[in-house]
Formats: structure tokens, C-alpha cells, sequence
């Protein structure tokens, strides 16, 4: 029996996976850079998504 990530759970985390990509992209990281960070979003969705919000690249024009 594995983990299974359904329903409404997992619609959240897509959504969310698709934004951190999308922001992921549109930052001012390398490209070797984004595309780890990609690829570490799509394998470990819930993983590399809490991972991605702790470490990630950020935008250059965030605000505080």
C-alpha cells in the first residue's frame, strides 16, 4: 500500500505545484537552476514544493 494523494488534496497541490513553477520560471535564477527546481516540483510534488517555498529561487521584485 502506497501513499495516495486524490481528491481535493491532491487538486490543491497541483495548483499549487503549477505555481511554484510558473514563479520559478519567471525568476532571475540560471537555467540550470530553474530546471532543478522544476524537475525537484514535478518528482517530489509535495516534497519538493515545501522544499522549493523554503530554499527556492525568489523574484528580484517581491515585495517584504
Amino acid at each position: 500500500m502506497g501513499i495516495e494523494v486524490g481528491g481535493l488534496f491532491g487538486l490543491i497541490i497541483l495548483a499549487f505545484d503549477i505555481w511554484a513553477i510558473v514563479k520559478t520560471v519567471e525568476s532571475g535564477a540560471s537555467t540550470g537552476s530553474k530546471v532543478a527546481w522544476i524537475l525537484a516540483i514535478i518528482i517530489l510534488p509535495i516534497l519538493g514544493l515545501i522544499l522549493w517555498l523554503l530554499f527556492g529561487p525568489r523574484n528580484k521584485h517581491r515585495l517584504a
